[in-house]
């Protein structure tokens, strides 16, 4: 009996621990969407100061469960949350398509300093195809979209609007719409969901027979499938290559519906029967573009609970864990459905907690996002107090893209304490460098006594900071005695330069 209890013990301090390991890189991400007004701004033409208000209390919530990078939509139906001359303002930003912000404000450069000054990365989410999402916003575009000027462009299916992707003018269109946002704006990533072609609608095939007629590019007509998959590769392979011309550190990632293929149909398939799956329905071969890297992370959208028959998260996980191909992998989690999904174990405790501990038996998930934000700031079941105390409890850096060769910055000088009566600052010469050497923010190290510790340890990051400097009144309760810090400087490659030497003094 006594080592029976024993057993129980170990295995119960073993699992206690294991819930609280944390990686000193990880994604801790959210999506935010504005489809809709799902997520931001809370409805269509809110005022913009009632837009920089949510926002920014949306980013602080954000922060505090220990995020550090969010996902926005910034292209959600073929318009755009910035200015554009491609595309017009959207609806779900003004409450009129084309109807600029009044006063007038760039809501996309307002979100990347928010984000940036708090030491977030930000992931502009576009929607490659999608023109409409509801059916009478075709009678509410813009006379200057591009609907009205090239009509050839799209096609209707069910009741909404899409660009052809068969069409050479697509891809056209689709990469000067990236090569625009990557020129303007300093995003860290620019990422597509799993809005390729359209979900089938039962007994409805997606109108381009006479868009193969007429361009068949070498495929049979009994290979229509096959080329739908050929369009929607070339489009990724341009991006990447338009991307990385631009700006060589900005990551290109896709956020897939949760299963490739199924085994059934398919020997490399996961061991799903799931009714959709990426390959065989929206034509986007997802293990294609992480095998020819033409794409740097992947987020497979795993909506369902752990034991789930048609789609079990742990299968799942596994098999997504096996198919990387060297490229970085997070895991897609469903915040909403604490709240929407009535299936017992998401009623029963936090079931992505459950999952989050799954994740860590699985080395290469570098981390998390969730979907999507006005759910995951509400802590339903205790998530957020799970995150913050817990999975999330010390910052984290942005994991390195794989894919992306990079190097690190010159690592801070001149590293000083400065003491101002009573209180005290920690100061340091700025990096100054460009392009992906540019630095996004300062890691700040405290160790207790007068030696360096161990900088792969999370636990000892007091601080990240996009100024030269750290007000050491803020560690005064966390430190007591004779306190040593180093710094490093972290650069849009992700990559974090040798530290300082240490300077010590008393808190």
């Amino acid at each position: 009996m006594k080592k029976l209890f024993s057993l129980i013990l170990v295995l119960t301090l073993t699992f206690s621990l294991s819930a609280q390991e944390q990686l000193k890189r990880e994604m801790r991400a959210v999506w935010i969407a504005t489809v809709a007004n799902i997520d931001w701004p809370s409805k269509p033409g809110i005022s913009p100061t009632q837009q920089r208000i949510e926002m920014r209390r949306m980013l602080d919530d954000m922060q505090r469960s220990g995020i550090n990078a969010i996902v926005i939509q910034i292209r959600p139906t073929a318009d755009s949350f910035y200015p554009s001359e491609l595309e017009p303002w959207s609806y779900y930003l003004t409450g009129r398509n084309g109807q600029r912000p009044v006063p007038y404000y760039d809501p996309l450069q307002m979100i990347i300093e928010e984000a940036h000054k708090r030491c977030m990365e930000v992931h502009g989410w576009i929607n490659p195809y999608r023109v409409t999402n509801v059916p009478n916003h075709i009678n509410k575009l813009d006379r200057n979209h591009l609907f009205h000027k090239n009509r050839k462009l799209f096609v209707k299916y069910g009741r909404n609007y899409y660009f052809d992707p068969g069409l050479d003018e697509t891809r056209e269109f689709l990469n000067k719409v990236v090569s625009d946002i990557i020129k303007r704006y300093d995003i860290d990533a620019l990422h597509f969901d799993d809005y390729f072609y359209p979900y089938p609608i039962a007994g409805s095939d997606f109108p381009d027979a006479e868009t193969f007629r007429r361009n068949p590019r070498g495929f049979a007509p009994n290979q229509k499938a096959d080329w739908r998959r050929n369009n929607v590769n070339m489009v990724i392979a341009e991006l990447q290559k338009t991307i990385k011309e631009l700006k060589p550190w900005v990551q290109f990632g896709v956020s897939p519906f949760g299963v490739w293929r199924n085994s059934y149909k398919d020997p490399r398939g996961s061991a799903t029967r799931a009714g959709v799956t990426n390959y065989d329905d929206l034509y986007a071969d997802i293990l294609k573009w992480l095998r020819d890297g033409d794409i740097d992370y992947v987020v497979p959208q795993l909506y369902w609970e752990i034991g789930k028959k048609v789609a079990d998260y742990e299968t799942l996980v596994k098999w997504w864990s096996e198919n990387t191909f060297g490229k970085n992998l997070y895991i897609g989690l469903y915040a909403s459905g604490l709240s929407v999904n009535r299936a017992p174990a998401w009623r029963n405790g936090n079931e992505l907690a459950r999952q989050l501990r799954m994740n860590q038996s699985h080395p290469k998930v570098e981390g998390a996002v969730y979907f999507s934000a006005k759910y995951f700031n509400r802590n339903i079941r205790g998530l957020n107090d799970t995150l913050r105390n817990n999975y999330y409890k010390y910052p984290a850096l942005q994991p390195i893209a794989k894919n992306i060769k990079g190097e690190a910055s010159a690592q801070p000088q001149n590293i000083r304490i400065v003491k101002d009566g009573k209180d005290a600052y920690l100061l340091w010469d700025a990096v100054n460098e460009d392009g992906g050497c540019k630095v996004r923010y300062y890691v700040v190290y405290g160790f207790k006594g007068k030696e360096v510790g161990d900088l792969n340890d999370p636990a000892n990051i007091v601080a990240l900071t996009t100024d030269s400097c750290l007000d050491l009144r803020e560690l005064d309760r966390k430190f007591k005695g004779r306190t040593t810090f180093v710094v490093t400087a972290v650069n849009r490659f992700k990559w974090e330069s040798k530290p300082t030497h240490g300077v010590s003094r008393k808190l």
